[in-house]
């Protein structure tokens, strides 16, 4: 299964861009004999002042445009579940081992996600009731996926 990233904004090299490639890294790494690979981060940009739902709307196009044919589609989006690591971890495994061959993780622009994605998602995650900002939501999305990885591999990186 490849795990897929799309996101809205692009991220400045520095810490946060480090960090991210760097859990992507450790994950492909490690997911690789576990039949879980990453791709690179996918970033996208609207340049037109648009607003409002006009916006969100189109930053859906944007994200729905980069989807691989055929991938499950998991929304970060504040109304979304809240898991803990375990289970997001066995969520991973239950779309691997049900033949899931592209997963898809999107991060929506400062105003979120419109209606239109939040109904094409196969599944809404929520990192909790705050607002983080989408630099954050990238690196503790990324942290999260490598940490499924490692339970799913019983590393100790993962520890209750």
């Amino acid at each position: 299964m490849r795990l897929h990233v799309l996101a809205i904004g692009r991220l400045r090299a520095g810490p946060e861009k480090d960090l991210c490639a760097d859990y992507m890294a450790r994950l492909d790494a490690l997911g690789r004999g576990l039949g879980i690979t990453a791709s690179p981060v996918q970033e996208f940009e609207e340049k037109k002042k648009l607003e409002g739902a006009a916006l969100k709307a189109r930053e859906g196009e944007l994200l729905l445009a980069g989807l691989p044919k055929g991938a499950t589609l998991v929304a970060l989006d504040e109304r979304g579940t809240q898991e803990g690591s375990e289970a997001f971890a066995a969520r991973m495994v239950h779309w691997r081992d049900g033949g899931v061959q592209d997963l898809a993780f999107v991060i929506g622009g400062a105003d979120g996600h419109g209606a239109s994605m939040r109904q094409r998602a196969d599944h809404l995650l929520a990192f909790g009731p705050m607002t983080w900002p989408h630099f954050m939501v990238r690196a503790m999305l990324a942290e999260q996926l490598y940490r499924a990885v490692t339970i799913v591999a019983g590393h100790p990186y993962h520890r209750v």
